[in-house]
């Protein structure tokens, strides 16, 4: 064991870290904890501070009691409800208040379960409208229709054999429009997929108009094509700050909604949700009675053992804030994305898509560059970067690839100070910029991972990951 005596000079004089971090080969040596751990946390170093990567839909700030609770839950096996029933409960409690909140019919018997994320949660959804069009007669290949998507619905689609029909973005649309839809729907259109909360821009999609746009298409044809929310970002915003929006199981034709709890949910990584409006619409045949762990207990979840320290800490939140208290929280950020929005358009090279508006989209900011600049947006999220901003520029999809735009999220923790000194680094990469023009203009592949880019020489799924197109 090591001496508590050594002090770190005396720590840094060990072996292990003159010789170096095992990279290549499983080691075969022991080392010292106090060497381990420090190789591992200095290496951590060169990661970027995560309250600084304004590239990420995800949580980087909770609070202490936040943190006990995960630590006092770290050997929680969630799937085991016999061993561990009290956080099952805390599991079932969380269905029913999200239910509640997002007007299921009954909650009190709304099924539901939490996942690893909107990912886990958005593919659950996805297998239970296929076996619900299997069950109705459906033969050959089911499709299903959406606008631009996270790529977990790109997945979904390879992954499970249905067809993705994503509708192109026309004239000046960046989302998928009620008139869009019936051209995309035939008899294997097992179901219609809005973003409430676009990963490129932050906008939602109008969830309303979508369905009365199904609705009088089964008028016309009598196909009855349900609908599944991805609301990862927006389901926990809307219902505080636009109550008056409809968007949820008030629409009769939305059957599921999942959505990301470590986003706006304000949860730690990996927790995410899945709810269904009603028993029927969640086949039995997807879910499994496990009786190997002690006890006899029912399962829908792509993973099987996780953590349960994110549901406890879902729990946590949802008690301690309440209604009164998201909507403070998350009518916070909505300030600071209006102030930061309010700052951006004074600078003068930009044009705001996304102003933060609430009844729009989620608390972001996104712009694109006015014409005749002498930078791309990949040249100022370069210069961004060398100040410790993480900010993705990237491209718009297919039909609208030409035009990149860049996106701020604004989560918990990221205050008006912050978006002063955002708006202060901004204001000195334009100088910077305007006094020494790039001779040769970044491409998306060479302004590193903060990118999306539609070329083969880095895959899809690599580039929405480091940008937080992914989940």
């Amino acid at each position: 064991m090591p001496d508590d005596s050594l002090s770190p000079d005396d720590l840094f004089a060990l072996p292990p870290l003159e010789a170096g971090a095992p990279k290549t080969t499983f080691p075969d040596a022991e080392m010292f904890a106090d060497a381990a751990y420090q190789i591992v946390h200095d290496e951590l170093l060169l990661d970027g501070v995560a309250r600084m990567n304004l590239a990420t839909f995800c949580t980087t700030w909770i609070d202490d009691r936040a943190r006990r609770l995960m630590d006092e839950s770290i050997d929680k096996n969630i799937v085991d409800k016999d061993e561990y029933p009290q956080t099952a409960e805390l599991e079932r409690r969380c269905v029913r208040m999200l239910a509640d909140l997002w007007h299921a019919p009954d909650p009190a018997t709304t099924p539901g379960t939490s996942t690893t994320g909107s990912s886990e949660a958005a593919m659950l959804a996805g297998l239970a409208a296929k076996f619900r069009w299997r069950k109705r007669g459906g033969k050959g290949i089911p499709n299903f229709v959406c606008g631009p998507v996270q790529v977990c619905w790109e997945k979904f689609a390879r992954y499970f054999d249905v067809e993705i029909r994503q509708v192109p973005l026309r004239g000046e649309r960046l989302t998928m429009h009620p008139d869009d839809i019936a051209a995309h729907c035939d008899e294997n259109t097992m179901l219609v997929v809005p973003t409430f909360g676009q990963t490129f821009t932050g906008l939602f999609e109008d969830v309303a108009g979508i369905s009365q746009a199904l609705d009088d298409l089964q008028a016309r044809t009598g196909l009855d094509i349900p609908i599944h929310v991805d609301a990862a970002s927006g389901g926990f915003l809307a219902p505080f700050t636009a109550p008056e929006l409809v968007w949820d199981f008030r629409l009769l034709r939305v059957k599921s909604i999942n959505a990301s709890g470590h986003k706006t949910g304000l949860a730690p990584l990996g927790a995410g949700w899945a709810i269904w409006r009603a028993a029927e619409d969640l086949p039995q045949e997807l879910i499994f009675d496990v009786d190997y762990l002690g006890g006899n207990m029912a399962t829908f979840n792509l993973n099987f053992s996780r953590p349960g320290g994110q549901v406890v800490t879902s729990y946590y939140e949802f008690i301690r804030l309440g209604r009164v208290g998201y909507t403070r929280v998350q009518s916070a950020a909505y300030s600071v994305a209006q102030h930061l929005a309010a700052g951006i358009e004074k600078l003068g090279p930009f044009q705001l898509v996304h102003d933060g508006d609430p009844m729009r989209g989620i608390a972001a900011v996104s712009w694109t560059a006015r014409d005749g600049q002498s930078f791309n947006l990949y040249d100022l999220s370069d210069r961004l970067r060398t100040r410790g901003w993480l900010v993705a520029a990237y491209p718009l999809p297919a039909d609208r690839d030409h035009e990149t735009v860049m996106r701020v999220l604004i989560r918990h923790g990221f205050s008006h100070d912050m978006a002063d000194l955002l708006l202060t680094d901004l204001h000195r990469a334009l100088t910077q910029l305007d006094k020494h023009p790039p001779t040769t203009s970044l491409t998306q592949e060479e302004a590193g991972g903060f990118t999306h880019s539609a070329t083969p020489k880095i895959s899809t799924e690599t580039l929405r990951h480091t940008t937080g197109l992914d989940r």
